[in-house]
């Protein structure tokens, strides 16, 4: 009888482990040449995948579509996107929540930073909703096979800047729930 509340303890207790912990901050930025009001979202999550593999997958606009799967389809405009992110260009999207609510009209996608030694990917993103939508991603190696990964977000959209964030604080949580997925089958998204 031991046995199997052993196994779902140590079933809960790695499922826990896992489970994105989000942070939502007030915060003050510049927009426009005026100091507005502005939240900082930080998501973040132990994923069971060495951080090479995770580094290589993430630099991916195929992953990106796979862990937005669910709750945002992004359709780019114009040749699309290339096989690997490139620092200094701008990508434009049409979004669509769940698949087919238009958000936003034309999302920009600015690749600012691609950090190879310490695990990072900046980008400024910006659409007719969110004003301001400036990512940073983060990666650390756990030393078990394991990474610590960070989505930070700060987002400003005037007087929908507390709605946009709660949707971007489930969005973000998502999106890490969908990097298991990831790390259990081994996706590639580099073919």
């Amino acid at each position: 009888m031991m046995t199997p509340l052993l196994l779902f303890l140590s079933m809960h207790a790695h499922a826990q482990k896992n489970k994105p912990n989000a942070k939502v901050e007030p915060i003050t930025i510049e927009y426009k040449g005026k100091k507005v009001k502005a939240k900082k979202l930080t998501v973040s999550s132990e994923i069971p995948m060495d951080i090479d593999s995770a580094w290589n997958k993430v630099k991916s606009p195929a992953l990106l579509e796979f862990v937005a799967k669910g709750m945002i389809r992004f359709k780019p405009l114009g040749e699309g996107f290339p096989k690997q992110w490139k620092v200094g260009e701008t990508y434009k999207v049409k979004m669509r929540v769940f698949g087919f609510i238009p958000f936003g009209g034309t999302h920009y996608l600015f690749i600012d930073n691609i950090d190879e030694q310490n695990h990072t990917i900046t980008t400024k993103e910006w659409d007719r909703g969110a004003k301001v939508w400036n990512h940073n991603i983060l990666m650390k190696d756990l030393d078990n096979g394991s990474i610590y990964y960070e989505d930070s977000i700060t987002i400003y959209g005037g007087l929908m800047t507390g709605i946009i964030t709660s949707f971007a604080k489930q969005f973000y949580k998502h999106r890490q729930k969908r990097w298991q997925i990831v790390a259990e089958e081994n996706l590639n998204f580099l073919k």
